[in-house]
Order: C-alpha cells, then sequence, then structure tokens
C-alpha cells in the first residue's frame, strides 16, 4: 500500500505517493548525540590549524580552483558542509571573521570542546537545558574575569610599537611568518594612514588589497594613495604626471547612438563625408572640453574608439579606460574628485588632484600598474601584495585582512590579553573556583565549561609537537602557584612561558567574542531534540 491508483474528473490517472513514513526522523538524546557528533566532526578537522605552528589544509573547489589556507573561516566556508548543525559552525567562524576578523579557527575548537562535554554530562543523566544554563552562567564569570585581567595598549599615531606586537601575533599564524615584521609594519601603517581618532572608528573601505602574481613576499608595499590595475590606453602617453589634474568620467569616449533600431542610407560621397565630419567633431568636443576644464589625466569607466585614443594623443592627454566602478569611487574619494556622468557637465570644480601619478611596469611580463599618489585626500591607501602565485596572493590578502582587522579593533578599544592560550587557562581556573561556591547540578556543567576552555591550550601545545596534557598540567599548576595570569603555551620554544615577555597580544574584545559566539552555538544545539529530514532517493 506505498501508492494507491486514482482517476481526476476526466478520467485521467495518476498515483498518490505515501511519502511520511518514508522521512528519516531522530528524537531526543539520539538527535542531540547526532548533532553533537557531527559538530564535533567539523571541530576534528579545524583542530590541527591552530596556532603559529599549525597546519593548512588544501581545498579544491568542483571546477579545480585551488585554494591553500589555514583560517578557520575560509576553509569551513570553501567546505561545502551538508549537515544542517556543522553548518551552524561554519556560519560561527563567519560571524566571528565579520564582528573580529581572527580568531576563527579557535572560536570553533572552543564550540567542539563545549559539545564533547556536554556528551558527558548527557550521559550521565542532566538535562540539556540545565547544562546550557550552566555554560551561560560560566561563560558570564569568564567574560568577567577576563576584565580584570587585560591590559591596555598604549599607542599615538607615531608611536605604534604595541600595535605592531598585536599585529604579528595575528599574522604569526599565517603564512607571511618569512617576513612577519615588514607585512605587520604595512597593516599598521595602513590603519592609522586611515583611522578617525576623535570618533575612534575605521572605515576599512578605504584600505584596499590589490595582488600582483610574481616578485617576493618582501615587494609587498604600502602605497599611499589609488592603484589600478590597467595602463595608460596609448602606449604613446606620457608615463608619470606630476600634480595631475584628474577628471572621472562615467561616459563612453564614443559617438551618440540612437536607442532605437535604425538604418542610415548613404548614396553618395557628399553624405558620407558629411557623416565622417560630424563624427569627427564629436570626438574633437568631447577632448575638447576636457581639456578645456583643466584635466590633465582622464580616467574613464567605458572604452573609447580608436578615432578618440589617437585624438587624445594627439592633445597630450593621458587617458586610463575601462576602470571599475568601485575602484572609480575609491578614486574619487581619495583625490576630492566629482564623477561626471555627462560631457556637457565637466567643470574646473569637479576635477580631483593628486600629487604623482604613474605607470609601473612589472619584471619581464608587460603587466604594468597606475599608481596614484600623494592624493587631496591621503586617506585612502592601498596595499600592493605580491607573490609566486595566485594561491599565496590570495591566502596573503586574506592574512592581511585580518591583522587590519584586529588593528581597527584596538583603535576602537585598546584592551588586549595575553595570548598562548593563558587567558584560556586563567578563565578556566575562574570558572573552577565559582563552581565550587555554587549549589545544585549547574556546577557540573560550569566544570564542564572549565575544561572545555582547556582545549585551546592543548590543541595549541600539541600542534607545536609538545606533550599536550603534560604542559597544561604545568601551566595550571603555576598560575595556581604564582597567581600569574599572562603564562601561556610556549609554541616557539623560546624557553619562557610568560607571554609579556614573548610580546603574544591578543585583544580583550576578540577574546570575549570568541566566548560568547560559542557558548551561544552550544546552546542552540542543545535545543535541538526532534531532527526530520526527508529521505534519500536511491
Amino acid at each position: 500500500a506505498e501508492m494507491s491508483l486514482v482517476f481526476d474528473e476526466y478520467g485521467r490517472p495518476f498515483i498518490i505517493l505515501k511519502e511520511q513514513d518514508r522521512k528519516s526522523r531522530l528524537k531526543g538524546l539520539a538527535a542531540l548525540k547526532s548533532n553533537i557528533m557531527a559538530a564535533r566532526a567539523v571541530c576534528i578537522t579545524l583542530r590541527s590549524s591552530l596556532g603559529p605552528k599549525g597546519m593548512d589544509k588544501i581545498l579544491v573547489s568542483g571546477d579545480g580552483d585551488v585554494c591553500v589556507s589555514n583560517d578557520g573561516a575560509t576553509i569551513l566556508e570553501r567546505m561545502e558542509v551538508e549537515n544542517e548543525i556543522a553548518k551552524l559552525l561554519v556560519e560561527l567562524s563567519k560571524s566571528q571573521d565579520q564582528e573580529i576578523g581572527d580568531g576563527t579557527t579557535g572560536v570553533v575548537v572552543l564550540a567542539g570542546a563545549l559539545l564533547e562535554q556536554a556528551e558527558l554530562l548527557l550521559d550521565r543523566g542532566l538535562h540539556p537545558r540545565r547544562i546550557s544554563d550552566g555554560f551561560e552562567l560560566a561563560c558570564k564569570v569568564a567574560c568577567d574575569h577576563l576584565d580584570t585581567i587585560c591590559d591596555k595598549v598604549n599607542f599615538t599615531k607615531d608611536n605604534y610599537a604595541e600595535l605592531l606586537e598585536v599585529a604579528r601575533t595575528t599574522l604569526s599564524s599565517k603564512i607571511v611568518t618569512r617576513c612577519l615584521d615588514h607585512m605587520a609594519d604595512i597593516a599598521v601603517k595602513s590603519i592609522l594612514a586611515v583611522a578617525d581618532f576623535d570618533r575612534k572608528d575605521v572605515n576599512l573601505d578605504y584600505i584596499k588589497l590589490e595582488g600582483k602574481a610574481g616578485g617576493q613576499m618582501e615587494d609587498s608595499q604600502l602605497v599611499y594613495g589609488v592603484v589600478l590595475d590597467k595602463d595608460m590606453s596609448h602606449p604613446g602617453m606620457a608615463k608619470e604626471i606630476r600634480d595631475a589634474k584628474i577628471c572621472i568620467l562615467t561616459c563612453p569616449f564614443e559617438p551618440p547612438r540612437p536607442k532605437t533600431k535604425h538604418n542610415i542610407t548613404i548614396d553618395t560621397v557628399d553624405k558620407y563625408e558629411r557623416l565622417y565630419n560630424q563624427e569627427q567633431q564629436y570626438f574633437v568636443d568631447m577632448v575638447e572640453r576636457v581639456k578645456g576644464c583643466g584635466a590633465t589625466l582622464a580616467i574613464c569607466q567605458w572604452g573609447f574608439d580608436d578615432e578618440a585614443n589617437h585624438l587624445l594623443v594627439q592633445n597630450k592627454l593621458p587617458a586610463v579606460r575601462w576602470v571599475g566602478g568601485v575602484e572609480i569611487e575609491l578614486l574619487a574619494m581619495a583625490c576630492g574628485a566629482r564623477i561626471v556622468p555627462r560631457f556637457s557637465e565637466l567643470a574646473p570644480e569637479k576635477l580631483g588632484t593628486a600629487g604623482r601619478v604613474r605607470e609601473v611596469s612589472f619584471g619581464t611580463s608587460k603587466d604594468r600598474m597606475i599608481f596614484i599618489e600623494d592624493c587631496a585626500n591621503s586617506k585612502a591607501v592601498t596595499i600592493l601584495v605580491r607573490g609566486g602565485n595566485k594561491m599565496i596572493i590570495e591566502e596573503i590578502k586574506r592574512s592581511m585582512h585580518d591583522a587590519l582587522c584586529i588593528v581597527r579593533n584596538l583603535v576602537r578599544d585598546p584592551r588586549v590579553v595575553y595570548g598562548g592560550g593563558a587567558p584560556e587557562i586563567a578563565a578556566g581556573l575562574a570558572v573552577m573556583a565559582a563552581a565550587n561556591k555554587v549549589t545544585g547540578v549547574d556546577q557540573y556543567a560550569m566544570r564542564a565549561f572549565s575544561d572545555a576552555l582547556e582545549a585551546v591550550p592543548m590543541a595549541l601545545a600539541e600542534n607545536s609537537g609538545l606533550a599536550g596534557i603534560e604542559t597544561l598540567a604545568r601551566l595550571k599548576q603555576r598560575h595556581v602557584a604564582e597567581g600569574n595570569p599572562r603564562l601561556g603555551v610556549d609554541c616557539k620554544q623560546t624557553g619562557s612561558s610568560d607571554m609579556r615577555e614573548q610580546k603574544v597580544l591578543e585583544t580583550l574584545h576578540g577574546k570575549k567574542q570568541q566566548m560568547l559566539l560559542a557558548t551561544q552555538v552550544v546552546k542552540m544545539i542543545l535545543k535541538i531534540d526532534d531532527v526530520i529530514s526527508p529521505s534519500e532517493y536511491a
């Protein structure tokens, strides 16, 4: 009785299938266990990527694009996870990436550890809601404790040594470790160039990341201005312009065309001559208008006719064509120009200014770029990233984005904690102490939260080739004995566990956000007790 044959009012037969019993359904504890298992599978994948000695992952997409990364958010995004619970963890690392920019791997590792502890408590017979309430309490204790052990970073526009330390910590787990100081320096200088210290905010739209394959990582540079991945439209144009007056056009250098379909019948030489002269006149007028308003460089969103290009060269007016919309807007902001949609609206006050515009060629290739420097509004900067191949450049761009976000967070809130798993151990001990004062079932969940926090220093130690349990036990003992909340895992084997000496800094806001987000996701997963999914057809 899987299906029944029915006839409609016209006598046409159709079949009704009974689908309901085909749906797979998990209830109660079985549902929770399966969800926890799925989420932990994702966490185990990411665990080996944590810390300065973390491993990279290669992800190959369906069309053969290769991506090498150890940035948690990027790995999860490209993994194309099917399971609905595992997708929650992908969203988790994405929200950490959007809010903080760094710590995307750590937040998933923490969530996985919390779920592992929750599973043990479920086996003991605790109710999922009581577990999540206990986790919530413990998370509050941990965040309050971080507030008490944090330090403040002091920096000004000229003295930014401490900002460099934080940027170095962020970049130390990335591909750019070979020229760490150089990259950290670029990240900090670019943020300081565009930061608004009165409002304590940074608009990252002013910082453009541009990549060019070829060259070494050390060749990456910070350009105080805008870099366009274009060249001058004609090889005969000037390659360098000083004190340029820039006009930005979003209209094409072409004669106007009627919108409707049209045919022009030309039957005499005279008519052809008149049409030709009229078309020439259009071009001459366009170039005259641009020259007339005092422009020394034309940047156009569309293309030019060869005729127009030839006239521009004759009139000694350099021009760049096919510049994208985003770049045009950034350029307008940088050099203080107004974007002109029609030639009839050109006026001297709509031009932007730049101290120097130059065309730069790279290596032996024909690749050229245009650098527009010393702009009127010096807020816009470009980070030009160089590297051996496209994959490396993409990974450096992601690493730089993380560093930029972290430095921006410090401009907003200059409080930091010391890294290397030290804040997790300190917060874990604080939660354990608080759990001893709590009566009732919540204390078990709080102790479990404290154990879960230790997963981060443990993973750091294991990834660095140290004995995980031994290292962790030694650190915990020293934390209790010395009362020093700065002791963390010595990943680089320098001989000192004090993270202040090693200068490993993380933002307080980022650390707290990690704990809050991980706790929220775990609470959400623990709330689900019934999973109804359609069966897969064979």
